[in-house]
């Protein structure tokens, strides 16, 4: 009973930890919600104003004149940025993790998983100045050329391919982040399927392949879609190895996918300095708006992933 009691306090504690955080970023931020309004959210436009001259009234709020707060820009950079994060790694995570679990041999499974699962330990940082000396100036100089010569009559393929700061590399950066998450979390979920399940398979006629694809994967879909929100979250939030390869582009959409961009979290961290100049502070409130967007979009995507989960479960019920 005391078990009991304390795992409850705990599960208290974590959600607890979330509803605090978000009610101080509400609190905080509630001058810039009266000010910015609806249009913060589809307004292309951040400007701190005139930092030198008095602060004028604007709706009953202090302002330096000229200000004004839109992130129309930051919420497609990150949410295009995590996309093409996602369409990289859940392919390339579900194969690494079918190979982990069939194809290498059992001396061998425990020693690579360890390799893969170190990926996810790495800090930010460090991919972000790998991306920033390698993974730059390399699709820059080679990838981004040969896309826009074979694959420019594409939609969204086509244009300048820039100087290798933007949107696909930012996604490609991330797509390396996140997939170790899929993987190791997928390869455990398949290892630890009952061995009837393949013992069934195989005795019907399915090879390896077709165990996996058929009788295996289907088992765990519950997993990957747990393991993909995972990483979903990490990507919304990442900020210092986005901030490092995106390019940090300001009031602008991107024309194709190798424009620079700026994401939500990463642009808090470059705006931070700047904004804490505004003697008004309402600069910083606005950062702190664009935070509490950056919480409701994760809610949003957990919460949808619980609802994918819920009807998955009924009719795994139902089968």
């Amino acid at each position: 009973m005391n078990f009991r009691r304390l795992t409850a306090l705990l599960a208290i504690v974590a959600a607890g930890t979330l509803v605090v955080i978000v009610a101080f970023l509400m609190i905080y931020a509630w001058p810039a919600v009266r000010l910015n309004g609806l249009g913060f959210l589809w307004q292309n436009t951040w400007n701190l104003g005139s930092l030198y001259a008095d602060p004028i009234t604007f709706h009953g709020q202090q302002i330096l004149p000229g200000a004004h707060y839109g992130i129309l820009f930051l919420i497609v950079g990150t949410l295009l940025s995590t996309l093409i994060a996602l369409l990289i790694a859940v392919p390339v995570g579900v194969g690494s993790a079918m190979f982990l679990a069939e194809g290498v041999p059992h001396f061998l499974r425990s020693w690579v998983s360890f390799f893969v699962e170190l990926l996810a330990a790495i800090p930010s940082v460090v991919y972000g100045l790998w991306g920033y000396v390698v993974v730059i100036p390399f699709l820059g100089h080679h990838v981004f050329p040969f896309m826009v010569k074979w694959l420019g009559f594409i939609p969204f393929f086509g244009g300048p391919s820039g100087s290798g700061y933007g949107l696909l590399t930012a996604g490609f950066v991330l797509f390396l982040m996140i997939v170790p998450l899929i993987t190791a979390t997928l390869r455990d979920a398949l290892v630890s399927q009952p061995v009837f399940l393949r013992e069934g398979a195989v005795a019907l006629g399915a090879s390896r392949f077709e165990t996996l694809r058929t009788v295996l994967l289907p088992a765990t879909r519950r997993v990957l879609i747990g393991s993909s929100i995972l990483a979903t979250g990490r990507a919304l939030g990442e900020t210092m190895a986005v901030l490092m390869v995106s390019g940090n582009a300001l009031n602008y959409l991107p024309g194709n996918i190798y424009t620079p961009i700026s994401t939500m979290a990463s642009f808090i961290v470059s705006q931070l300095d700047s904004a804490l100049e505004d003697p008004t502070g309402m600069a910083v409130r606005s950062l702190a708006e664009v935070a509490l967007v950056l919480c409701v979009i994760s809610i949003i995507v957990n919460g949808f992933a619980r609802v994918l989960l819920y009807y998955e479960g009924r009719q795994t019920k139902a089968a």
